[in-house]
């Protein structure tokens, strides 16, 4: 007959390099400092974090309630030495769901665990009868890890407060946003429908409104109650005027300041609006200045193809914020050019700018371009004097390419202007 092999029966629970460093975590512990029921309670909650869920958690309490108040003392040792066998039988769970649910717990850093030969959990004393060491569940690393975690709890828990208020919010304003425009009687047909259609874009943007971030629907919120006020004709909010009344002007050519378009009502812009090639107000706007932004939006396509020019200038962001105060009004911060580049696929949602549209203004003007340009789009759509963004910023795209695009007299055009209705 052939040799035979005989399998040694593995000792213990399998040891992760994450294993070995929660056991050398847990020998740090301040005993002493966190009481037993401060650890039960903690176990508890721990649910709402998604670390355990609700049979771990009620295991974890188990373990923490077998040890002795005393064991959280100074001196004491906080290990548990209960079979599997009996903790199934305390929770009403089988012994090898325990056994599952003790790996689980150890490899989320709330216990570590000692296992002898012969799996057998029992203590070690000292000629005084303290226990030293032993083979068991030990939960000093909860004592470790109490403030990281108790933290973890009280953050998550705002979260869920903070998204709650936000969900219901954002379904008042929706609500509220449909009835001002039923109950609107001075808008005309065609106004009524292209709000009613953008209030429904809003409404698919946020999709199922319990699945969406706070961050969305906080900006789908402000971008409803602001059509709700447009649409009860409310003048602009005070604050907005007490952040911007201390700004200086000094984009202004030659110290006067040049009109570059005329903001019209609801019922009136589409009259006053040019097509998507152009998208800007006829030039019946005598003081608009020639070298404006606008401007080269104005020319024929026949000229596109001429040699390209000089790179354009480039601006600063907070000339960009001042220029476009729609940002703040529809959620947007930006606190640096990268924060301004991620927010613009959200921003062309908003504006109904095509994803094609964008990524050809992108790579003509590269991100930081393109994300002024799409700014500019969407404060001019904010003042009603676009009525087709995606046509606006594609014509903006081809004057790029031709060389004859002026970002930075238009931004500065547009910041001396807002600077002007403040002052007034």
């Amino acid at each position: 007959m052939g040799n035979t092999q005989i399998h040694q029966r593995p000792i213990g629970r399998r040891i992760t390099p994450q294993r070995a460093q929660f056991r050398r975590l847990a020998e740090s512990a301040d005993i002493g400092t966190v009481t037993r029921a401060q650890l039960a309670v903690l176990a508890q909650s721990l649910t709402c974090t998604g670390l355990i869920n609700g049979t771990e958690s009620h295991l974890l309490v188990a373990l923490i309630n077998t040890v002795p108040a005393e064991s959280f003392d100074r001196s004491g040792r906080p290990i548990v030495f209960k079979s599997n066998q009996q903790l199934a039988f305390e929770i009403g769970r089988s012994v090898g769901r325990v056994s599952r649910m003790l790996s689980s717990l150890f490899d989320a850093g709330l216990i570590t665990m000692q296992d002898s030969g012969n799996y057998k959990r029992y203590p070690i004393r000292n000629g005084d009868g303290e226990i030293t060491d032993g083979c068991g569940i030990d939960l000093r690393i909860l004592i470790v890890r109490y403030a990281e975690l108790d933290e973890l709890v009280r953050q998550v828990r705002a979260q869920k407060k903070a998204a709650d208020a936000a969900l219901r919010r954002y379904r008042g304003a929706l609500r509220n946003a449909r009835y001002a425009l039923s109950a609107a009687a001075r808008l005309s047909e065609d106004s009524s429908s292209r709000i009613g259609a953008r209030i429904d874009r809003v409404s698919n943007i946020v999709g199922i409104a319990g699945k969406a971030s706070s961050r969305v629907l906080r900006r789908a919120t402000d971008l409803l109650e602001w059509l709700i006020e447009r649409m009860m004709q409310l003048p602009r909010r005070s604050a907005e005027a007490q952040e911007t009344q201390n700004m200086t002007c000094p984009y202004v050519e030659n110290g006067m300041h040049k009109q570059i378009t005329t903001p019209y009502s609801f019922d009136e812009s589409n009259q006053e609006r040019r097509s998507a090639n152009a998208e800007q107000l006829s030039s019946k706007a005598g003081s608009a200045s020639k070298w404006a932004f606008e401007e080269s939006l104005r020319r024929g396509r026949s000229e596109i193809n001429q040699p390209r020019r000089l790179p354009q200038a480039v601006v600063a962001l907070q000339d960009v914020l001042r220029a476009a105060p729609a940002l703040k009004t529809y959620g947007f911060a930006p606190s640096s050019w990268a924060d301004l580049a991620r927010a613009v696929p959200l921003m062309c949602r908003l504006a109904g700018i095509s994803e094609d549209a964008r990524a050809r203004a992108v790579e003509q003007m590269g991100e930081q371009q393109a994300a002024v340009a799409v700014a500019v789009t969407l404060e001019k759509y904010d003042r009603q004097e676009v009525s087709s963004p995606g046509g606006y910023l594609r014509a903006m795209t081809d004057r790029a390419a031709a060389g004859e695009l002026h970002l930075a007299r238009s931004v500065f055009g547009l910041a001396a202007r807002n600077c002007m209705e403040v002052r007034h």
